[in-house]
């Protein structure tokens, strides 16, 4: 586990864009925090420095954007409004999460925890008493990810 801490919502989206370049095909990272933490604000970054074209917005009611036009396949999930498990069957989740062919970002993941990929980073952001003040804790499950989370570690360094 590492922690960055943003003081921003701006540093928060330069960390994005950092991280976006050393993720790689096959990488899934989960999202979690409050309502207004900084989940979408950080998709909408990474994404842009991907080179998604367009606007990038929460899936809350389509409950998944996919977004193609960039370096890597981008499939986006906001799993807030779904109740049951089998939920994630109806929108094709394990077809895109288990062997994704690019990156994979899931909102709200904790809601299904044991429906996670094995080999996937946990990303909590957490609100802190200072207004704009985050705290981003990355954390990696499976070993498979292990070099990319190496690589966002050492850009957390800034």
């Amino acid at each position: 586990m590492f922690k960055f801490k943003s003081d921003a919502p701006a540093r928060t989206a330069e960390l994005a864009r950092r991280l976006a370049g050393v993720l790689r095909p096959g990488t899934v990272i989960c999202l979690d925090g409050d309502l207004g933490a900084g989940k979408t604000l950080f998709v909408q970054n990474l994404a842009a420095s991907l080179g998604v074209q367009g606007e990038v917005t929460s899936p809350t009611f389509n409950l998944m954007n996919v977004y193609e036009d960039g370096r890597l396949p981008l499939v986006h999930f906001d799993l807030y409004r779904l109740e049951q498990e089998y939920e994630l069957d109806e929108i094709g989740f394990y077809d895109y999460a288990e062997n994704p062919d690019g990156l994979v970002l899931i909102e709200w993941a904790e809601k299904f925890p044991e429906c996670l990929p094995e080999d996937h980073i946990a990303l909590e952001i957490q609100r802190t008493d200072v207004e704009n003040e985050r705290v981003l804790v990355f954390r990696l499950a499976g070993s498979v990810l292990q070099d990319v989370y190496k690589e966002m570690e050492k850009l957390c360094q800034f």
